[in-house]
Formats: C-alpha cells, sequence, structure tokens
C-alpha cells in the first residue's frame, strides 16, 4: 500500500473503479491520464491487462462485495465509487455498501436491467443502464434518418 500512496496525490478526488472490463479500464484510463487517484477492483487478475501501460492508479485482485477487499483499496477516502462490473447483483450490493457504510458522496452504478433503475435511483445511487441508453440514441437516430428522408 506505501507504494500506492507515493504514486498519487494525498489531496483531491480519489476514485474507486469496480470492474475492469472494457468500461471499467476505459474510466481507469481516462482519470489516470488526468492524474487523478484512482483504484481499480476486479475478480480476475488478467483483467487489469486492459489498463493503459502508462496507468498510474492501484489495482487490486479481489472480491468488491467483501468489505476487507473495499478497506485494502482504502474506500473511506474514496470520494466516488463506480461499480462496473458484468453483475447486476455485485453492482447493486457494492453500490449499497459504499453509500450506506462509508457514506461515499457519489456512487454510480451500472445496471443492465432497466427495471432496477428506477429502485436504485430512489436510493440516491447514480445508474447507469446500457439498455436504456442504447434504446434512447437508437429512437435518436431513427428519428433523425426519418427526419433526413422528410426533407
Amino acid at each position: 500500500m506505501e507504494l500506492f500512496k507515493k504514486g498519487k496525490k494525498e489531496s483531491g478526488a480519489y476514485t474507486m473503479i469496480i470492474g475492469c472490463g472494457r468500461l471499467g479500464a476505459s474510466l481507469a484510463n481516462a482519470l489516470s491520464d488526468q492524474e487523478a487517484s484512482v483504484a481499480v477492483v476486479d475478480k480476475d487478475e488478467r483483467a487489469f491487462r486492459k489498463l493503459d501501460a502508462s496507468y498510474g492508479g492501484l489495482t487490486l485482485t479481489g472480491d468488491a462485495t467483501d468489505i476487507t477487499v473495499l478497506r485494502s483499496a482504502e474506500i473511506e477516502r474514496a470520494d466516488t465509487v463506480v461499480s462496473v462490473t458484468n453483475d447486476d447483483n455485485t453492482n447493486i450490493m457494492v453500490a449499497q455498501i459504499a453509500r450506506n457504510v462509508y457514506h461515499i458522496p457519489n456512487v454510480i452504478c451500472r445496471l443492465y436491467d432497466p427495471e432496477r433503475e428506477i429502485v436504485y435511483r430512489e436510493f440516491g445511487i447514480d445508474t447507469i443502464c446500457p439498455t436504456v441508453l442504447s434504446t434512447r440514441e437508437i429512437d435518436r437516430l431513427l428519428g433523425k434518418a426519418k427526419g433526413e428522408k422528410k426533407a
């Protein structure tokens, strides 16, 4: 843990990302490029190969629903927790732990099931649902295509 502390700014935002798939790795790389303090937690150590060689944050292999793993990643310092694994239940559990146990001010959770989205927004957890986002974008593009044909 000492190596991680030397490499990051002690002041400023600290973002913890749960899940190092395409989205998690892209977000971690972007934050690292901005010299932000960032940590990525994933169950599979091989997932970290998606991170750029220049990635300057922490990587931690473990189950983020385990409090000891979250403590190892210094969740109590986090301003933001973003849970973007490929499992809704994991994302929801991590988001609830971050919000209710550690009182993280900014919690973002990816959900694949749009029916769950409304419930978690009521709990103060911001959600991103690829299904809803994709539907909106496709609808926009269809409307644009119909508008172009009329002109």
